[in-house]
C-alpha cells in the first residue's frame, strides 16, 4: 500500500467518524460565505456605481460602502453577548440570516446613496452576529481533531463568498445579484435549523440529557459518557469564575486570551487582506496590467478560496504560531515588492515597465498564498479556542468590536493613502506591520494545536 493510499483511507475514515460535525459546520458556514459575498460587494459595484448614472454616487460616497459595514459590526456587537449565552450558540447563529437577508433586498431596489449605506450596515449587523456565535458554535460541537481540520471552513466559507461576489457581481446588475444571492440563506434556515446546539451550551444550563443527546448526534455514537463527564467538569470548574467584562482583564488567562485574540486580529487586518477583499476589482483598475479589473479580481478570490481549503490541513501540523509566524514573514515580503512596484510606477515614469505589466495580478496571487495557511485563517480559528465558557461571549464581543473599528481604520487608510500617493502609500504601510507582527507574534501567540478548550485554559493560566 503506498503512502497516498494510506493517506486517503485515513482521511475517509476520519470523515466517515466525524461526518456529523462536518456536515453541521458546513451547514453553520453557508451564513458566513453569504457574510463573504457581501464584505466584498463594494470590489464589483463601487466600480459599476460610481459609473452608472441612474445612481448620482461619486467615488467618494461609495468608499463608504467599505466602512459602513464594519461600523454596524462595532455597534451590535455587545449586544449579542447576552443573546448567544441565554438562546444559545445555534439560536443566535440563525437570527444573523435576518438582517443579511434585509440587507440584499435594500440592494436590490435601492437607487439613493442613504439607503444603500444603511443596506450596508445592516450587514454589519449580521456579522455581528456571525462572528460571536458562529466560531463559538463550531469550537464547541468539534473535537480536537476535528477542529483542527475543519474549524477553517468558517473563514474559507467567506473568501469564497467574495469569489462568488466577483463572478456574479462582474456579471449582473446589483438588483439581480442580490436575488440570485438570497438563494445562500434560504439554503441555511433550511438546514442549519436542523443542527444540533452545541453540548457545551446546554452544560453551561444545567441540561445535561439534552447536552448527551447532542454529544451523541455529533459523534454517532452512544458511548458518549467519558466525553460527557469531561465537557461537564471543565464547564462547571469554568462557570465558576464570575465570568464579568472586568474578568476579561483581572484574571489572567482571560487576559492572555484577549490579548492574543486582540493582536491576531490587529496584525492580520493591517496586512491588507480585508482591504484587498473590499476594493479587489478597485486595486486592479488602478494598478492597471493585462488583464480586466474583473477578471483579475476573479483569479485573485478564486484563488483565495482554493488555497485556504488547501491550507487548512498544513496549517495544523506546522502549528498555530510557527503558521502564523511564516505567513507573516513572506506576505511582509510580498507587500513591499508590491509597494515598490507602484512606487516606480507612480514616481519614476521614465521607467519603462511594460515589460512588467503582469507584477501587480502576480504578487497580489503570490499574497494570496503566502497568507493562506497562516496570518489568513488562525486568527478566526483561534476565536472559538481562547476563552473559558464564563467569559467566551464578551471576549469574542470585544474582539469583534476591535476588529471592527481597526477595520474602519484601514480601510480609510487604504482610501485617503491612495489618494494622497497612489497604491504604493498603503502598500508600503502594509508591509512595515507585516514586519512588526512578524517580531510581536512569538511573545503573544499561544500554542492551540491538538489540544481541547479545557487544556487551552489550563495552558494560559501558567
Amino acid at each position: 500500500m503506498t503512502v497516498t493510499t494510506k493517506a486517503i483511507e485515513t482521511v475517509e475514515l476520519h470523515i466517515d467518524r466525524n461526518y456529523f460535525q462536518i456536515l453541521s459546520i458546513f451547514s453553520g458556514c453557508l451564513i458566513s460565505l453569504l457574510s463573504g459575498t457581501l464584505l466584498a460587494w463594494p470590489s464589483p459595484f463601487i466600480v459599476k456605481i460610481i459609473q452608472d448614472e441612474t445612481y448620482s454616487i461619486t467615488e467618494a460616497e461609495a468608499s463608504y460602502f467599505t466602512v459602513i459595514q464594519p461600523l454596524g459590526m462595532c455597534v451590535f456587537s455587545p449586544f449579542f453577548v447576552p443573546v448567544t449565552n441565554s438562546i444559545g450558540r445555534k439560536r443566535t447563529t440563525l437570527i444573523a440570516a435576518i438582517p443579511l437577508m434585509t440587507s440584499l433586498l435594500i440592494k436590490a431596489f435601492a437607487k439613493n446613496v442613504w439607503l444603500l449605506y444603511l443596506s450596508r450596515f445592516l450587514a454589519g449587523a449580521g456579522d455581528a452576529i456571525v462572528f460571536s456565535s458562529l466560531p463559538s458554535y463550531i469550537g464547541e460541537i468539534s473535537t480536537p481533531k476535528v477542529r483542527g481540520i475543519w474549524g477553517n471552513v468558517f473563514i474559507c466559507s467567506v473568501f469564497f463568498g467574495q469569489f462568488v461576489m466577483n463572478i456574479v457581481g462582474s456579471y449582473f446588475s446589483v438588483q439581480n445579484t442580490s436575488f440570485i444571492l438570497l438563494i445562500i440563506p434560504i439554503a441555511f434556515l433550511l438546514t442549519f435549523s436542523f443542527m444540533p446546539e452545541s453540548p457545551y451550551f446546554y452544560t453551561m444550563k444545567g441540561k445535561y440529557i439534552e447536552a448527551k443527546e447532542s454529544l451523541q448526534r455529533l459523534r454517532r455514537t452512544k458511548d458518549v459518557d467519558n466525553e460527557f463527564e469531561d465537557i461537564k467538569i471543565a464547564v462547571e470548574r469554568q462557570m465558576k469564575e464570575s465570568g464579568t467584562w472586568k474578568d476579561l482583564v483581572t484574571v489572567k488567562a482571560n487576559r492572555k486570551a484577549l490579548v492574543a485574540l486582540l493582536f491576531l486580529r490587529t496584525s492580520q487586518t493591517f496586512t491588507g487582506i480585508y482591504v484587498f477583499a473590499a476594493y479587489t476589482q478597485f486595486i486592479f483598475e488602478k494598478a492597471g496590467g493585462n488583464f480586466s479589473a474583473q477578471t483579475s479580481a476573479i483569479l485573485y478570490t478564486g484563488l483565495t478560496f482554493l488555497m485556504y481549503s488547501i491550507s487548512s490541513s498544513f496549517s495544523d501540523k506546522l502549528g498555530r504560531r510557527v503558521a502564523f509566524i511564516t505567513s507573516m514573514f513572506l506576505a511582509s515580503i510580498v507587500v513591499f515588492a508590491e509597494a515598490t512596484y507602484f512606487l516606480i510606477d507612480i514616481k519614476y515614469k521614465s521607467v519603462d515597465l511594460s515589460d512588467l505589466q503582469w507584477f501587480p495580478l502576480a504578487g497580489m496571487l503570490t499574497f494570496v498564498i503566502v497568507s493562506s495557511f497562516g496570518v489568513g485563517i488562525i486568527p478566526t480559528l483561534m476565536y472559538s479556542e481562547l476563552f473559558s465558557a464564563s467569559v467566551k461571549a464578551q471576549g469574542i464581543s470585544a474582539a469583534t468590536v476591535a476588529f471592527s473599528l481597526i477595520s474602519i481604520l484601514v480601510n480609510n487608510i487604504f482610501y485617503y493613502f491612495n489618494a494622497a500617493t497612489g497604491l504604493y502609500g498603503p502598500f508600503f504601510l502594509f508591509g512595515c506591520s507585516n514586519v512588526l507582527s512578524t517580531a510581536i507574534a512569538y511573545f503573544l501567540i499561544p500554542e492551540t494545536k491538538g489540544k481541547t478548550l479545557e487544556e487551552i485554559q489550563q495552558m494560559l493560566k501558567k
